[in-house]
């Protein structure tokens, strides 16, 4: 199988000084600075605003851990982004979702192995990423679970991970 290489350079931290300040930072959010950043650091505001945002979206919110990784886990297989989906795979088991979920959100319909809730942000999950508008209905039943605060949290941790899915396809970012 071949692959096509990432569509730009990979800058090695610690090779571009004036970057050492969102390197840092990136060290200490993600003990890392993973092949997404190497990427983004061929921009430096872009890497800097990403990380920022991306923190807030996964570290600062009220959405939990276990209906956030099944959205982000579902944006990957929605939009072919096998790098992120792998990404989070740890991410979820370590925030209990059972390995049954974790297969689920790879099939094409929504299953039953699903709670309501789960199931409902994964409705608001495909909409927003398959449709882009998401209809009435399904807001308001977001509207009936989440205050205003976890409506905004929700649907901007689905509209950040398409983001996140967008770019790594768009750039071969793969492992």
């Amino acid at each position: 199988m071949t692959t096509t290489p990432v569509r730009v350079p990979l800058v090695q931290p610690g090779t571009r000084p004036e970057l050492a300040e969102i390197e840092s930072r990136i060290m200490a959010q993600r003990g890392r600075v993973s092949l997404l950043y190497q990427v983004l650091l061929n921009s430096g505001p872009i890497a800097s605003g990403w990380e920022r945002m991306l923190t807030a979206v996964r570290n600062q919110t009220g959405v939990p851990a276990d209906l956030r990784e099944l959205m982000i886990l579902r944006v990957a297989v929605l939009n072919g982004a096998s790098f992120e989906y792998d990404a989070h795979v740890p991410h979820a088991q370590k925030a209990g979702v059972s390995a049954e979920k974790i297969d689920a959100v790879r099939q094409e319909a929504l299953s039953g192995v699903f709670a309501p809730l789960e199931r409902l942000v994964l409705e608001l999950t495909d909409a927003m990423t398959r449709e882009i508008v998401v209809a009435e209905e399904l807001m308001g039943r977001i509207q009936q679970h989440f205050d205003p605060k976890g409506v905004v949290e929700v649907v901007a941790t689905v509209a950040a991970y398409n983001m996140v899915s967008r770019l790594l396809v768009a750039l071969n970012v793969a492992h």
